[in-house]
């Protein structure tokens, strides 16, 4: 089930299902460990004597957020308890707490009522339920569940007292047990004050509502590294009082979200909207030690085994230069930061990596039919450095990028100089897509893109002989993809070449959404008559025509495939970035703002698609539009918000007026127009 309203700091993230029931928290890094392991932490109400859990078909749900902040507005109405429920979600913005401010109506209007709100706690401590232990703590009056270093404190206040009305502590999928909620189902809970092993618990708190009135409830979670942490979290709430916390992370987020004095009058409000939402909903992905994490959503494992709870370089390049273009250069630093701590000697990036910046899960082989060979994808070590240089063309921090110089400049692009073939081609490895190893365009234009940027630093620095090689490298490989990556008969650039025995190369004549790379980061001009073909052969072969719309990755995409037989039509899941990838070269290669104003076509398609909150996933049903795999995905935030200052930036430079803050970001896609 796809994730939706996320909440969180950098250091805390709490993300949640179609149902509002939390599924995922992470803590102390964004994306690990996560303490649910993907199990459902159940909310309910209690009401004459039944109870509804929130995933109860009964439930009518409202998911959005508050505007223009990472506040969670939250409308639930269930006709059989005759009840209105109005929720408030956030993580508080300095101090890793999660607050639930809640307000019972009832309905009914005929009597005066009983109502008890039920949280389900089924916590597995550093993702393993073995040794955990939940015990109701009397100085607190709350449930504090524990193991090793990670505690979490589970409380909340009705505006009388702080400490929960009713409690139980238990043992889950052991010997047959479904956990303390069954035991909330008649409206009590045992008081059991202790249990150790695979636990859960339950808390409950007691409203007395009038006939038609209303009450209110704040639950909250405490999360910290010992006992006397999160006991002092606790009564910091009670002494600020949990409101006054929540409305400082209102604040705060509003203010974060909207800095940057941004003229988005060139474009509709909802676009805008989207802007600001992918801004916030982006900050949740990302941890506070640099870490841009590709995605949170534990259900993937699933299918594939395995989480997307990891930095991908080339992910978290791009996302870090949608970061560059709305302004946040304290996220980009940070990111960049991290990759120079997790480099290789030699100047290259391995697959990914976890938070804490240890090596992830990889499936690249380390030998290829009985060979050595790197588990890489080029393109991930180009694109650190292309985005690097968009940091730098924006913020001109100069003592920054002397601290990186060696690291994530020179030793980079001297291994990208050695890492070429005998026709100046990058050698083999693996596509942005994970699946084919090759030489493939997306890696060679990256690749150019990169160099020409390590050109440009060296210049900048008065390395000359160096900026020399760098610029040498790059207009030789650039020369090199026109004259083996270019299919004259069909007018378009191959997906990937494969070295043959001969000197030659086999070309896959796939046609492939990541061929735009070749504008993106500099290899040709957008308005190149090689450029132009292959985007319309993208439009006219990927487009998937049904009435959902939008562009495959390249055709007979099995990855989630939903359609099987009507491949010409329907080549894949329509993805967000590569929908976007065709508003993006519509702005690059706009003369008119006839031209640029058509790119609002994919920008309107992609809000289409968000969630009511203005959550994105990777890519959706061609069918019926459902969210399929990942959600949110970052990477499609981030290029909104790429694709959405591209197109203001031009339509100031086509129109010649301000467009505030964003006059003078760079334009790197259009430089060589």
């Amino acid at each position: 089930m796809p994730r939706d309203i996320p909440v969180g700091n950098g250091e805390l993230l709490v993300t949640f299902d179609d149902d509002y029931r939390i599924r995922d928290i992470y803590y102390p890094r964004v994306g690990m460990p996560n303490h649910t392991d993907g199990h459902v932490q159940r909310f309910g109400i209690w009401a004459d004597g039944k109870m509804r859990w929130i995933d109860d078909k009964s439930w009518k749900r409202e998911l959005r957020y508050k505007p223009d902040t990472m506040i969670t507005e939250v409308r639930l109405v269930n006709d059989e308890l005759g009840l209105e429920v109005q929720c408030q979600d956030a993580v508080d913005y300095a101090d890793t707490i999660f607050f639930r401010h809640i307000i019972v109506t009832d309905r009914l209007r005929s009597r005066a009522r009983d109502i008890r709100i039920f949280f389900h706690h089924d916590i597995s401590v550093n993702g393993s339920p073995v040794g955990d232990t939940v015990n109701y703590d009397p100085n607190t009056a709350g449930l504090v569940h524990y193991k090793d270093n990670v505690y979490f404190l589970f409380n909340g206040c009705d505006g009388r007292k702080v400490g929960v009305d009713h409690w139980a502590c238990g043992t889950k999928r052991v010997g047959g047990a479904e956990g303390t909620w069954r035991d909330a189902e008649d409206g009590q809970l045992s008081r059991n004050a202790i249990a150790q092993g695979s636990v859960d618990s339950t808390i409950g708190f007691g409203l007395l509502l009038e006939a038609g009135g209303t009450g209110a409830v704040t639950y909250w979670m405490a999360v910290g590294g010992d006992y006397a942490d999160v006991k002092m979290k606790n009564r910091k709430i009670a002494e600020k009082t949990a409101q006054r916390m929540m409305h400082r992370t209102e604040a705060y987020w509003r203010l974060w979200a909207c800095k940057e004095p941004i003229d988005f009058s060139p474009m509709p409000e909802p676009i805008r909207d989207l802007f600001v939402r992918s801004q916030l909903i982006l900050r949740t992905q990302i941890d506070n030690g640099g870490a841009i994490m590709a995605a949170n959503d534990s259900d993937i494992t699933q299918f594939a085994g395995d989480t997307y709870s990891y930095m991908w370089p080339r992910d978290g390049a791009l996302v870090a230069h949608a970061l560059i273009l709305a302004g946040h250069g304290e996220l980009s630093r940070s990111f960049f930061r991290f990759c120079g701590d997790v480099i290789e000697p030699e100047g290259f990036f391995l697959h990914k990596y976890n938070p804490s910046g240890t090596l992830a899960s990889s499936w690249h082989p380390w030998t290829m039919d009985g060979k050595e060979v790197l588990p890489i994808q080029q393109d991930e070590t180009a694109l650190v450095l292309w985005a690097l240089r968009q940091h730098f063309l924006v913020f001109r921090d100069v003592e920054f990028i002397k601290s990186l110089y060696r690291t994530l400049i020179v030793r980079p692009a001297h291994w990208m100089l050695e890492h070429r073939d005998h026709n100046g081609l990058p050698l083999p490895t693996w596509d942005l897509w994970e699946e084919r190893h090759g030489i493939h365009t997306w890696t060679v234009a990256a690749t150019v893109g990169a160099l020409d940027a390590a050109a440009d630093f060296a210049r900048d620095m008065g390395a000359l002989d160096e900026s020399a090689r760098f610029k040498e490298g790059a207009e030789r490989m650039r020369g090199a993809m026109m004259r083996h990556l270019w299919i004259d008969d069909l007018q378009r650039f191959a997906r990937r070449a494969t070295p043959l025995d001969d000197g030659t190369y086999r070309l896959d004549t796939t046609i492939d959404a990541a061929n735009a790379g070749i504008f993106m980061f500099g290899a040709l001009p957008a308005n190149h008559p090689a450029v132009m073909a292959q985007m319309q052969a993208i439009r006219d072969r990927l487009w998937v025509k049904t009435h959902v719309g939008g562009v495959a990755r390249y055709e007979h995409d099995y990855y989630h495939q939903i359609e099987m037989d009507n491949i010409k039509d329907v080549p894949g899941n329509p993805w967000i970035i590569c929908t976007l990838w065709l508003a993006m070269h519509k702005i690059a290669s706009a003369h008119l703002l006839t031209d640029l104003e058509s790119a609002l076509e994919e920008l309107e398609w992609v809000r289409r698609r968000a969630h009511e909150s203005g959550v994105l996933a990777e890519q959706y049903n061609p069918h019926t539009a459902a969210p399929v795999s990942v959600s949110p995905l970052t990477w499609s935030h981030a290029t909104v918000l790429t694709t959405t200052m591209q197109y203001l930036l031009k339509h100031a430079e086509l129109t010649g007026r301000s467009s505030g803050a964003v006059a003078g970001l760079a334009r790197p896609m259009a430089e060589l127009d």
